[in-house]
């Protein structure tokens, strides 16, 4: 299976992946609810019970419904509710020994049930096809459409985009890390590197942080993020970069005026080898010079958050003994994700 939610530079669907996602959600429109299928929609009324509550109690508007509880069903199923309530489905590509149009049919048919116990029309269910990718560029549209709808998450508001690139906007995973550092960021400088679209910073400026530096490769993703600033009504000194993160942080390191922040989050990706960059990174390989230049910019007092989704990853203690770090993974891990938990590794980190 492929691992679940690794952040990769990953490349855009390719065209036979489109039309399949096509035929699949023209055969949903037709498929009846039952049968085979109904397992999966009894996982997902049960599953809906039990977070409805938990998400009503803790004013979440998005979450995970469902995640491959069930092996005939390799689905993960997101709700974002807004205007109307979206399903983003997420399909963990099928090994090659399963017959496709097998895969298909059953694709169809989680999705028709997923219409039917959500009360939902087809067309608010969107299907994404997962592949673990070699390379390159996860910055290239799949679509065009243009569509962007409002949600709401501790406070904050942000566009989110189910139609045009592989993720929407937002990882749903990373919301109580969001709201801990909004908790803490009053009156204080903050850096977000891989800021992907800014929703870390927003919390942070919600919560009251001074300024905040922005850092991301991609001017799509930080003109989004300005989309959020802006959605928001941030205003003041909060800086977006457009920078490859790694030169970024040693040019910061180097500098005569080394810059300094009292709170810092660094979630890279898994692998990138894009284009942007000279050389390849590896999370594991490279994590130990990627969180020392990090803390190098640690004003005295300050916190480092460093966040990683590669599911095999191994912090390197020893490398980084003169560092006082403390593993807070199982409490960045929400109740959503709570049967999942190596959906991302965190650890607090301050000299």
């Amino acid at each position: 299976m492929w691992q679940n939610q690794e952040k990769v530079f990953s490349e855009p669907e390719t065209k036979s992946q489109q039309e399949r996602i096509e035929q699949i959600s023209r055969c949903a429109q037709t498929e009846q609810p039952g049968g085979q299928a109904e397992m999966f929609a009894n996982r997902l009324r049960k599953n809906l019970k039990k977070l409805t509550k938990w998400a009503k109690q803790n004013q979440v508007h998005c979450y995970r419904l469902y995640d491959a509880d069930l092996p005939e069903y390799a689905v993960a199923v997101d709700v974002y509710q807004s205007e109307r309530t979206w399903v983003n489905v997420q399909e963990y590509e099928p090994p090659k020994t399963i017959d496709p149009a097998k895969a298909n049919q059953r694709l169809a048919g989680a999705i028709a049930e997923i219409t039917q116990v959500l009360e939902i029309p087809v067309e608010q269910v969107f299907l994404k096809i997962r592949r673990k990718q070699k390379s390159t560029d996860q910055y290239e549209k799949q679509g065009d459409s243009g569509h962007f709808h409002v949600v709401e998450e501790g406070g904050c508001k942000f566009w989110v985009n189910f139609e045009d690139y592989l993720d929407t906007g937002l990882f749903l995973d990373h919301r109580p890390m969001r709201l801990l550092i909004q908790q803490q960021a009053k009156g204080k400088r903050f850096l977000n590197l891989f800021a992907y679209t800014g929703s870390a910073t927003v919390h942070a400026a919600i919560g009251g942080a001074v300024s905040s530096v922005t850092v991301d490769m991609s001017n799509t993703y930080l003109d989004w993020a300005q989309r959020n600033f802006t959605l928001n009504g941030i205003r003041g000194d909060h800086q977006r970069v457009r920078a490859n993160c790694l030169q970024w942080l040693i040019e910061q390191v180097n500098s005569k005026q080394k810059p300094q922040f009292d709170l810092i989050f660094l979630d890279p990706p898994t692998f990138s080898n894009s284009k942007k960059m000279d050389e390849a990174f590896d999370i594991q390989s490279d994590h130990v010079q990627l969180i020392r230049n990090a803390a190098a910019l640690l004003a005295p007092g300050g916190i480092l958050y460093f966040s990683t989704n590669f599911r095999r990853f191994k912090l390197d203690k020893e490398a980084l003994a003169d560092l006082i770090i403390d593993d807070i993974s199982a409490v960045t891990v929400p109740e959503d994700f709570a049967r999942d938990a190596k959906i991302h590794y965190c650890w607090r980190i301050s000299w």
